[in-house]
């Protein structure tokens, strides 16, 4: 499977029941059905796309959360322009909070070796 998970078959049906489970009740509460579409696959995508071992799931659900309300904001604002962008909502929402967790434990691991910024150091001193 594309997800790259160890047991592919297993979160994939995870990953659907719990897109139904939160779809459904996010579309009933927000009144239409292209955030719950957002809310579901996004909640899916947060469990089924492979992870390290040691990361955590909360980062993967707050920004599919912040994506549901974005889309509902974008639904009210433009209407059925937001069906053109909200199907990528999702697995970007979940990438992102991939890389904003990767980017922070790199930092706290340079921050733990005596780096300030984690990035090159430009400060040469020696020739």
């Amino acid at each position: 499977f594309l997800t790259q998970h160890p047991s592919a078959p297993g979160a994939a049906a995870r990953g659907m029941g719990l897109s139904l489970l939160v779809g459904i009740p996010v579309s009933a509460v927000a009144g239409d059905a292209v955030t719950g579409l957002v809310a579901g696959v996004g909640a899916g995508a947060a469990i089924v796309v492979r992870r390290a071992p040691t990361d955590a799931l909360r980062p993967r659900f707050v920004a599919v959360a912040l994506a549901s309300l974005y889309t509902f904001v974008i639904v009210r604002l433009t209407g059925a322009v937001a069906l053109l962008s909200a199907p990528v909502f999702p697995f970007t929402s979940v990438g992102m909070a991939d890389m904003i967790v990767a980017r922070r434990a790199e930092l706290d691991r340079a921050a733990a070796d005596g780096d300030d910024d984690g990035g090159p150091d430009l400060d040469r001193s020696e020739p």
